[in-house]
């Protein structure tokens, strides 16, 4: 079925693959750079000018660390080898809920939804295996 020319032939695609989705993280990566420092930028200016709107900056900042998380994780991809590990996705949905939580905290029930889904991924980390466990 897979004769070694089809085998030849399907490596130099997933090369081809790899590049470009190295080539788009790279790009993406510059663009969340980007706005990292114009949300930056937007922060210092309602520090500097006293923005009495607390809830504003406090989304402003919610936002700034969610692009600092991205850029992060793209970081990790290069790290591991060219993938992403479950363990930074999970990082990632513990620390941007409960960054949401704190800038959004109005709604009580929501509140407490929320809460529920930090606690399912907590658990969910502490079930993954270590991460100096190797599968050989």
């Amino acid at each position: 079925m897979f004769g070694p020319y089809k085998f030849k032939k399907a490596k130099w695609l997933i090369k081809l693959y790899q590049t470009v989705l190295n080539t788009s993280l790279i790009i993406l990566s510059f663009i969340l750079i980007y706005f990292l420092f114009r949300q930056l930028y937007y922060i210092l200016n309602d520090v500097y000018w006293g923005n009495k709107d607390v809830h504003g900056t406090f989304s402003k900042i919610l936002i700034f660390f969610l692009y600092f998380g991205f850029i992060s994780m793209i970081v990790q991809y290069f790290r591991e080898d060219y993938h992403f590990p479950l363990r930074y996705l999970i990082y990632i949905g513990i620390t941007a809920t409960i960054r949401f939580i704190i800038v959004n905290n109005a709604n009580s029930i929501q509140t407490l939804w929320l809460a529920a889904v930090v606690f399912v991924l907590t658990i969910s980390y502490l079930m993954l295996p270590h991460p100096e466990t190797k599968n050989d």
